[in-house]
């Protein structure tokens, strides 16, 4: 199995008001702790005493806080009321997308990040989780665009670069797989999951002795590694 990452920025909106102090309401809805957020939230949206804007933060927050429970209903209904009152803030639609992600519904997770860039045509988180979500979906001409849009705009992600190796790989395109995987194991050198993905990219091609390679790397950096042990035992090695 090839193993896929994605990411996500969970970004708490930060309070839209001329006041020097916030209120223990707002203090409890911008905090950690997820009850208190809840709490502190709940009680900013009942109070009716807000600004439209700042009510769509408290929705957001309350939304992100659900998100983080594992309540994807509830998280995507406090969304939902977020981006009818804000519905500029591309933060909200990527973070719904997510949450449609995380219930495997990839249409209307795609439908969210793309607005997400259209309101921010340079978010990489954006294009980033619409590549992966095109991933999952087999549409990978689409996710190869997304995942090159996010290497443009950082160079450095080494888990686009990793994502777009599996894109690759999945599509038979095995050289340009490796490419990929050597980028990220050059930016990130303990990257098990590389190793692992590019071995079995080298054992596709025939290149055996790298493939055996990459798989005792993929076993010395975490013993007992799936991809490596497998990988081995297919080329008659002992693990």
């Amino acid at each position: 199995m090839i193993a896929l990452f994605f990411t996500l920025a969970l970004l708490v909106a930060t309070l839209s008001t001329a006041n020097a102090a916030p209120s223990k309401n707002w203090s409890d809805c911008l905090g950690i702790n997820p009850d208190h957020s809840i709490r502190g939230c709940t009680n900013i949206i009942k109070s009716g005493e807000e600004s439209g804007k700042n009510r769509s933060i408290a929705y957001y927050n309350r939304g992100i806080t659900y998100s983080n429970k594992g309540d994807y209903n509830r998280a995507i209904t406090d969304y939902d009321m977020s981006i009818k009152l804000n519905p500029k803030d591309a933060d909200v639609y990527l973070n719904r997308g997510f949450a449609y992600r995380m219930k495997v519904q990839f249409d209307r997770a795609i439908a969210d990040y793309t607005q997400a860039i259209k309101l921010n045509p340079k978010y990489a988180s954006a294009y980033f989780n619409r590549g992966f979500a095109y991933t999952k979906m087999d549409d990978y001409d689409s996710a190869f665009a997304d995942f090159d849009q996010v290497t443009k705009l950082n160079p450095k992600d080494a888990t686009a670069y990793f994502n777009r190796g599996v894109a690759h790989e999945n599509k038979g395109r095995y050289d340009r797989a490796i490419a990929d995987y050597d980028k990220v194991i050059k930016l990130i050198p303990k990257f098990a999951d590389a190793y692992g993905n590019r071995g079995m990219a080298n054992e596709k091609i025939g290149q055996r002795n790298k493939a055996i390679t990459d798989f005792r790397k993929a076993l010395e950096l975490r013993p007992g590694d799936r991809v490596g042990t497998s990988g081995l035992k297919r080329l008659g090695e002992t693990p």
